[in-house]
């Protein structure tokens, strides 16, 4: 047989490029002008992807480890441009310690030209080996537990990847462009209540092999570094390039969990910014926001702040690079088109919100988008698991569809039936205690009780133990309820909504009755916070400040990025100083009494009706906005700017909003769409009534249970009938058990902030 490099290939076979709806013509100069692209003279692109989930010899499993492999090799090719026939993956029995170290070698080292460009990504467990060098002060060095490693009872050898080793091998890469990411912590801990931690014990105990020092010992060799020039430069700073870590050393990176799906969360938010993003920026910046948004993936899964990315670099001068040294595609996206067969197009959703996922089920509706960012037509999703769908192209319009179409979110489909997932904790309830407290739960319309360890959870059912009371006690965790009282703990076990629990004699049926408000209010915050948020996928261009009251400084904006082109924005003012403070996340910490007001920046060419939900930490709502109930004044004019409160009429109480208790975590949410919220409004009329406050100019506070879930309803239901009107298509129909929500008429955004006393 003949062969034929692979640019020759693509010059002469035009049905390489698979296409609906594009005439012979058109695909032949499409691959004509794909072949003068590969011909330049561009830097190779090499990437190995390592994801271990099926670790065996004692060492606990994984179960998001493929999948970031999966998450990474579709970024790399359908948004950075990389060769799928340079992108090596090593998964679960393929991914020993020699697999791992030779593919190294082979498909990055030997291969690498100066200039070339070069990503080493890893998911699995990370440990600790005693160091014999001591680089630091507890002298353990940070490895890689390949899946035949294993994990001797009391120490030992064992077949782990120094850092030392991973020094060397970057340092012998023959290009500057190199990054690395490593999904993997040294904390020693393998669970965290439901979540999974990427760590297998290890310690001063844990000895590396001889043959990864002898493996160091011909990298030396071959790199021509002497052993103190070895030790002097892995001191001083990493081999070269950028280095990403999903967690500080002394943290857990966890893999985060969705129905039907589980990663890490650091990979998630990484690869799912950018598939967001609009186009290059410097990789410090991206860094930054990839950090911030690990941390809300984490805060939503109830781990608080602990896992915290880090990132070290040894560039030779270019410090604005991007993080894979590559320039990425200028339009932002949701899905793209993996396959093509017949009339139907297998889809990857890597851009989709973790907590978002169960709004794109079938009939779901994705824009196709050109090189512009343009729409050319629309594809309906008619199934999906986990990040893989199935969809058809229903547009009328002619319109090309080929493997690597970038897709952007237009339509999400919201189940009608979606439940508030429960977890029981079998380390403080036992087995008559579980059973009692199922039945009661499950008699709770749209609550689903779950497993720990095999589903997600939102939240799990557990009583306080006089260890979790110490434990929590350490962490400083304040209010902490009475020894042997049931509540509500976080999916981590090491945060709990403090007001859910009550005296340490209750019986158990009696506490999941007086928690039925409060799960019923935590479903309605989870559907329009989570299932409805989309800050960076709405069409509509709108800015909200948080600010102080009377001096105007900021505390926080939110605005919805993929309208950011004609977003003209608001002038920042400058953050304030004291008694204003920041957590490291950036959240605003607002002590109690402090009063808050927000800017409203409607920069579209018609009126936005705009709402504004305050959530507390112990899940009550509040309608801060509107609060005078008329249609009229929920109105944001075009092009305009409203401050909220606005400013008294003559002879009439100004209205304020004042911080209060209940300590913790909040947050605002904004709600603006284009169509009237009829249905909406009407439910807090009724609210306001119900308080005696129906001529008021007031905030409607404490609604919780099923106000809070009848309010979500009349919001969905509002939506759902103005995302209808839009279509008349037939075969674009939203099922009738289902709710829509289009993006050109709608912005949900969260300001989130800490109340402090």
């Amino acid at each position: 047989m003949t062969h034929i490099k692979r640019r020759q290939f693509l010059q002469f076979a035009s049905s390489a490029l698979a296409t609906v709806g594009i005439s012979q013509l058109d695909t032949m100069r499409q691959s004509q002008q794909y072949a003068k692209v590969l011909a330049q003279n561009t830097p190779r692109k090499l990437a190995l992807l390592v994801g271990i989930d099926e670790y065996k010899n004692g060492i606990p499993g994984l179960g998001g480890c493929k999948n970031d492999v999966l998450l990474q090799r579709e970024l790399l090719t359908h948004r950075f441009s990389f060769n799928d026939k340079d992108i090596l993956t090593l998964t679960n029995a393929q991914a020993t310690r020699q697999g791992i170290l030779q593919a190294f070698e082979e498909h990055l080292i030997n291969q690498a030209k100066p200039g070339d460009v070069v990503v080493f990504h890893y998911s699995g467990h990370g440990s600790l080996v005693q160091d014999k060098d001591r680089d630091t002060p507890d002298g353990l060095n940070g490895t890689l537990v390949p899946v035949d490693s294993s994990l001797p009872p009391n120490g030992g050898v064992v077949q782990d990847i120094m850092g030392h080793t991973l020094f060397l091998l970057m340092y012998a890469l023959k290009t500057e462009n190199v990054t690395v990411v490593l999904d993997c912590c040294y904390s020693g801990a393998t669970k965290r209540g439901n979540l999974v931690v990427r760590s297998r014990d290890g310690g001063s105990n844990f000895l590396a092999s001889p043959a990864e020092y002898e493996k160091q010992r011909k990298l030396l060799a071959k790199t021509g570094l002497s052993a103190q020039e070895f030790m002097n430069k892995r001191k001083k700073n990493v081999a070269k390039g950028i280095v990403i870590t999903a967690a500080r050393r002394d943290q857990e990176a966890l893999e985060a969990r969705t129905s039907d799906f589980s990663s890490g969360a650091f990979t998630y938010a990484l690869t799912q910014y950018l598939w967001q993003q609009i186009g290059d920026e410097s990789f410090s910046k991206t860094f930054v926001n990839v950090r911030e948004s690990t941390k809300e993936i984490i805060w939503n899964q109830g781990g608080g702040e602990s896992q915290i990315p880090e990132i070290e670099q040894n560039l030779s001068g270019n410090s604005s690079t991007s993080i894979y040294h590559s320039t990425l595609k200028a339009v932002p996206a949701e899905a793209v088109v993996t396959d093509i067969n017949g009339d139907e197009v297998n889809l990857w959703l890597g851009g989709i919100p973790s907590q978002s996922l169960e709004g794109f089920n079938e009939k779901a509706v994705f824009t196709v988008v050109d090189a512009n960012g343009e729409g050319r037509g629309q594809v309906q999703i008619s199934s999906r698991k986990g990040l893989t769908a199935k969809g058809k192209l229903v547009s009328t319009a002619r319109t090309q569809l080929g493997k690597g179409t970038l897709l952007q979110e237009r339509i999400r489909t919201i189940p009608k039936d979606l439940t508030l997932k429960i977890g029981l904790d079998d380390s403080s309830l036992d087995s008559n205690t579980i059973k009692q407290a199922k039945q009661a739960l499950q008699a709770i319309n749209r609550i689903e009780v779950l497993s720990l360890g095999q589903n997600e959870v939102h939240y799990i059912f557990g009583r306080m133990t006089q260890a979790k009371y110490q434990e929590l006690q350490q962490k400083r965790i304040p209010n902490l309820p009475v020894v042997g009282s049931f509540g509500v703990f976080s999916p981590t076990l090491d945060g709990i909504i403090s007001s859910s629990f009550a005296n340490a004699d209750e019986a158990v049926s009696s506490a999941v009755e007086r928690l039925r408000p409060k799960l019923k209010s935590f479903l309605a915050a989870r559907i329009v916070k989570d299932i409805l948020g989309n800050t960076n996928t709405s069409k509509i261009s709108i800015t909200v400040s948080m600010v102080v009251a009377g001096n105007q400084k900021l505390l926080a904006e939110t605005f919805t990025t993929r309208s950011i082109k004609q977003n003209t924005g608001i002038v920042n003012p400058s953050k304030p100083s004291k008694p204003i403070n920041f957590s490291d996340s950036g959240v605003a910490k607002l002590p109690v009494g402090i009063s808050i007001a927000f800017q409203i920046q409607n920069s579209e060419s018609v009126p936005l009706h705009v709402s504004i939900l305050g959530i507390d930490s112990t899940g009550k709502m509040d309608v801060l906005f509107p609060y005078d109930r008329s249609e009229g004044a929920i109105l944001v004019q075009p092009r305009q700017k409203l401050s909220i409160p606005r400013p008294p009429e003559p002879g009439e109480k100004p209205t304020t909003f004042d911080i209060s208790e209940p300590l913790g975590f909040g947050e605002a949410l904004i709600i603006a769409s284009t169509e009237p919220l009829r249905g909406f409004l009407d439910v807090i009329k009724t609210l306001a009534n119900t308080r005696g406050i129906g001529d008021q100019r007031s905030p409607i506070p404490d609604i919780t249970g099923d106000e809070f879930l009848d309010l979500t309803n009349s919001l969905l239901d509002d939506l759902d009938r103005s995302t209808r009107g839009t279509n008349s298509n037939e075969t674009m129909q939203i099922p009738p058990n289902t709710r829509g929500s289009d993006t050109t008429k709608l912005a949900v955004m969260s300001i989130p902030f800490e109340v402090v006393a």
